[in-house]
């Protein structure tokens, strides 16, 4: 079901009813959840959203989230855990095994099917045909997927385990997965041993042994940990191959000199979030005293870490900020503009920029560029990385949200004030309103009459008495100009951001100043993910004309690219065509100089 990329089409916190109504749901989709468990996986406090989604297939769902981690959805009105709740409640549901190398086929799309599933001595859980099932891999209690039974444990077993056992509903490693922290499923034993899995961890112990000076573990290799997994692809033939596969070939490597291992034990010492907070503290600097010129302020913060942070990054390693102690880089940024080395200002919702930095501030002046950089590698880098820095476009969603007049039209459907909806949910309540009341006209059915809550919500003063009946277009056109305007804008990689009113389009206007010569002048990049100073500097290279960054008359906190001559064509190609931006959201394009025969 998640195999494949999903669409948000909205996003909202769960308040206080809304909370005690999903805790109800919960309690009776999964009746084994105590009360303790109830509230410690639906807390009073902590921050819950519901996001709204159409999957791959089109079909609407529901994802609860609790600090951005997916915990569970709701398809056609039936909730499911995903893996991250059953990481934590693993006995939420009765759970079968299988073999780690099946893990990536049913991350691809694939149903389980019951020659892959093995066999416990003590036998499987009984379960009848549409009982929701947890998938573990052999050795760990672990789930790595969500599915319903295919059939009953007594028709698996008369099948003569042959036939398809299990339909896949989520799995680790999917986009659900992904939309969460990205953890990896922990290492939990089996409650009872299997026989077979002993004699299989003494025969492994036999051949392998326990060397003493080995760094990583040399546990029963059943008892996987899917963290230490890593997935290939070759010929088209999935390989598994376990971080165990590696250790014979780093043993046979020559050890390092003594500082190096004194050096690897004291960073082995600190734990992963420390690790992972000291280099975020690390490329930081680096990025602000090799790459970061006071000419290239102000500077989007998704540009800094994805333009220059990254390339500061050691080679082996990976900068991932959820596994740091900040959770989100805006907090890291945050962190360091309290200790005065940088200053950032929020230009839009969501969308940040530096603004200003203190080159002479001691811990920038303190800071040595690791072994293995320097200056013009740095700069060097800086440009290529920048060279294949690919922009994507956001998704751009309009939305409407409930506003305190129209609310008697949409209660009965479940919804109140500040609700939010896309066009189609408003057009098909308006449809089911329509039809619930009786309001379609008998002999014309391409009309609708207009009852009390549909002349105080539509109508004008000057309408209510002369207005008797209304085409469906004109009904649902009404609906949607008097609901407020909203819209939701999702970044590559980012949560989607929802934002009032209707998104302002790429600006392009030309003008004239000295000399009676023309400039043209663009608004509005960083509500688009682009950021200003980049376009500028893309645009000298392009047209060979100087270019400029001004604030924005007016406007607080936003700025403009100014570049000599009429340069709209250009434009037009950049962000049409390489940007891939909808025309629709660039205003400005007719300006371009027409072409002609030069006489």
């Amino acid at each position: 079901m998640f195999c494949k990329a999903f669409r948000v089409r909205a996003s909202t916190a769960i308040k206080g009813s809304e909370r005690k109504k999903l805790r109800g749901d919960v309690a009776a989709a999964f009746p084994s959840l105590s009360a303790e468990r109830l509230a410690e996986l639906i807390p009073n406090k902590d921050e819950l959203n519901v996001i709204k989604i159409y999957t791959h297939k089109g079909e609407a769902g529901t994802v609860y989230t609790n600090s951005r981690n997916p915990i569970l959805f709701e398809i056609e009105k039936a909730l499911y855990p995903t893996v991250y709740t059953l990481w934590v409640y693993p006995d939420l549901l009765p759970a079968f095994s299988t073999w780690p190398p099946v893990l990536q086929k049913l991350a691809g799309g694939a149903d389980l099917m019951l020659p892959g599933v093995v066999v416990p001595s003590s036998g499987f859980p009984q379960v009848e045909r549409g009982t929701l099932c947890a998938v573990t891999l052999l050795g760990n209690r672990a789930p790595v997927a969500v599915a319903a039974a295919a059939m009953s444990t007594t028709e698996m077993l008369a099948a003569g385990m042959k036939g398809k056992g299990f339909a896949v509903l989520h799995t680790y490693m999917d986009h659900l997965w992904e939309y969460g922290d990205k953890s990896c499923p922990p290492t939990l034993a089996p409650l009872v041993a299997d026989p077979a899995e002993k004699e299989n961890a003494e025969n492994e112990e036999e051949v392998e042994g326990k060397k003493p000076g080995n760094r990583f573990s040399t546990d029963t290799p059943q008892h996987v940990n899917i963290g230490d997994l890593s997935l290939k692809e070759q010929n088209s033939c999935a390989v598994v191959m376990g971080k165990e596969e590696l250790n014979e070939s780093r043993a046979a490597e020559p050890a390092e000199d003594g500082s190096t291992g004194a050096q690897q034990d004291a960073e082995d010492s600190r734990t992963p979030q420390e690790q992972m907070d000291a280099l975020f503290n690390q490329c930081f600097f680096h990025a602000l005293k090799c790459k970061v010129k006071k000419s290239d302020l102000p500077l989007l913060t998704s540009t800094f870490l994805r333009s220059h942070m990254f390339s500061c990054c050691p080679a082996g390693q990976q900068l991932d900020i959820k596994k740091s102690s900040y959770k989100k880089f805006s907090k890291f940024l945050q962190s360091m503009q309290q200790q005065k080395i940088l200053q950032v200002k929020e230009l839009t919702k969501g969308v940040e920029s530096i603004v200003e930095v203190d080159w002479k501030h001691p811990d920038i002046k303190a800071f040595a560029v690791p072994e293995g950089f320097s200056s013009a590698s740095a700069a060097q880098d800086s440009k290529s990385e920048d060279r294949e820095q690919v922009y994507r476009a956001p998704e751009i969603i309009p939305l409407y949200g409930v506003s305190a007049k129209m609310v008697p039209l949409f209660q009965d459907s479940g919804h109140r004030k500040g609700s939010i909806l896309s066009s189609s949910e408003v057009r098909n309540i308006i449809i089911n309103y329509v039809k619930t009341n009786e309001l379609v006209d008998e002999t014309n059915k391409n009309f609708v009459k207009v009852n009390a809550i549909l002349c105080d919500c539509l109508l004008d003063k000057s309408e209510q008495d002369e207005i008797s009946h209304l085409k469906w277009d004109d009904l649902v056109s009404r609906c949607l100009e008097r609901l407020q305007p909203l819209h939701q804008v999702t970044f590559c990689g980012q949560e989607p951001i929802v934002r009032k009113g209707s998104i302002e389009p790429i600006d392009i206007s030309t003008a004239q100043r000295s000399s009676n010569k023309k400039v043209t002048i663009i608004r509005n990049l960083e509500l688009y993910g682009l950021d200003p100073q980049c376009v500028a500097n893309i645009l000298q290279q392009k047209v060979q004309a100087s270019t400029t960054i001004t604030p924005v008359p007016g406007a607080k906190d936003r700025v403009q690219v100014q570049i000599q001559g009429n340069q709209v064509h250009h434009l037009a190609k950049m962000l049409l065509e390489e940007y891939q931006l909808p025309r629709k959201y660039i205003q400005g394009l007719e300006k371009a100089p027409k072409l002609g025969r030069k006489k």
